[in-house]
């Protein structure tokens, strides 16, 4: 059992400091506050990271150069791997796009379990040893790099619009699936589960010698004005000579750290998302991709492939499209105008009316990916739909545009700043004293 009897963590959601108890393996501490999931202790972890991540890394090197699908039209057959799909925009003059697609799909995610893989590797050396080797700079640098890569990780969203490309052109012509298709199922799933799996408390705790968080209290906050919080691995940076202003860089992990500033984060976050609002309607004017068959040239925006999914009977398919594609980013956008205006009231507010709006941020936390899911099924159907001027598809101006949509909406929820929305809601010492009962769920096979 890792004692955990002095620690302090801040909720990044309502910015509360709240002292953690001892934990136990696959327990959970959670703000008292907002129910924000604090500290997760997870049995194994470096183990379990290690061989998830080398599972992945061999099974994505077996997806990239073996069959992914092929597609059969009129006898004449087109076979494509995961690397043609991914560099196909290349071939079309969106060098933009397909690097995107290289790096989401490919790079970052080999970079990423290697570079997780190595630090857990070296932090159960540290805790065997009693060495803290996290303290040079490239191992802080590693750290940053992977856990500020890590949101930006696409290869599940990816199998989906594989699997919605499968559905779109079966009807259409016959669809065979290769080796590399399950591969990467399975390295998605993979990728997933050794994220999951990597306890950033256990990791940061054994990686980095101890740092002091001075005079911080629990039931102290961002209000307080005596710290600041590391957004990668939660260290709490006291104040030097009580000025918030002067603390500049987490003393752990030597992440860029910025005073709490409301007024920034609404202006960062409006500007950011009125760009997105503006690439929205392009993105659904313009052709998402042009169909070309027996000579005649066809372009189809997402509505129009939507209806002609629906049309052709695939309803499933259609409503995954519309939703990923139309309702989500309009509902992402919505939402953050909702709570930007909310932010406009000066009177208390109830805790309650202040949970809903932060369930909805947590939702559109969750949702902003997935939107990427029609600009992952314009490439595969590109890569693979090929056949001169017996039948092509090839990308239009509207999947750069859309693309752009989901970036800005992914970039405007990392501005926004969660902690605006309890301005109004006081905190007491009192509150940051968690106790067993109130801040832990137990994992019901460790309970019993």
């Amino acid at each position: 059992m890792l004692s955990d009897s002095s620690l302090l963590a801040a909720c990044q959601e309502c910015g509360m400091v709240s002292r953690v108890p001892n934990l136990l393996e696959d327990q959970v501490a959670s703000c008292p506050r907002c129910g924000n999931s604090l500290v997760t202790r997870i049995k194994g972890c470096h183990s379990k990271v290690f061989a998830y991540g080398l599972a992945a890394l061999i099974l994505q090197g077996v997806s990239c150069f073996f069959p992914f699908m092929a597609i059969d039209v009129e006898g004449i057959s087109q076979q494509v791997a995961l690397i043609d799909v991914l560099i196909v925009f290349f071939y079309f003059n969106k060098a933009a796009l397909a690097s995107l697609l290289l790096l989401t799909i490919i790079f970052l995610p080999a970079f990423y379990l290697m570079g997780l893989m190595i630090l857990f590797a070296m932090a159960w050396y540290s805790a065997t040893s009693q060495q803290y080797l996290g303290d040079s700079t490239w191992v802080k640098r590693l750290f940053r790099f992977v856990f500020c890569v890590e949101p930006w990780l696409l290869v599940d969203i990816f199998f989906i619009g594989a699997l919605v490309s499968i559905i779109k052109m079966a009807s259409l012509s016959d669809i065979s699936i290769g080796i590399a298709f399950w591969t990467y199922f399975v390295f998605a799933l993979l990728v997933v589960k050794c994220s999951r799996m990597a306890d950033r408390h256990w990791l940061c705790t054994y990686l980095f010698s101890p740092v002091s968080t001075a005079d911080v209290q629990p039931g102290d906050s961002h209000l307080t004005g005596n710290h600041l919080v590391c957004n990668l691995c939660g260290q709490i940076n006291p104040a030097t000579d009580g000025n918030v202003d002067k603390v500049t860089h987490c003393q752990r992990c030597h992440f860029r750290l910025y005073p709490y500033n409301p007024g920034q984060s609404i202006r960062l976050t409006t500007a950011v998302l009125m760009t997105s609002l503006i690439f929205y309607f392009p993105a659904n004017l313009y052709p998402m991709m042009y169909t070309t068959s027996f000579g005649d040239s066809d372009g189809s925006t997402i509505m129009d492939g939507v209806i002609l999914l629906w049309k052709l009977g695939s309803y499933p398919v259609a409503l995954v499209i519309l939703t990923a594609s139309i309702i989500l980013p309009l509902t992402k956008m919505l939402i953050l105008i909702h709570l930007l205006w909310s932010q406009r009231r000066r009177e208390e507010e109830a805790s309650q009316v202040v949970l809903e709006r932060l369930k909805l941020y947590r939702f559109i936390e969750v949702i902003g990916r997935w939107s990427m899911i029609d600009v992952f099924v314009v490439a595969i159907l590109t890569a693979l739909v090929q056949f001169g001027e017996l039948m092509r598809v090839t990308p239009g101006r509207a999947v750069f545009y859309f693309a752009l949509v989901v970036i800005f909406t992914l970039l405007s929820t990392r501005f926004f700043d969660p902690r605006i929305l309890w301005k109004n809601i006081p905190c007491t010492n009192d509150d940051g004293h968690m106790t067993s009962k109130g801040c832990l769920r137990f994992d019901q096979k460790a309970a019993l």
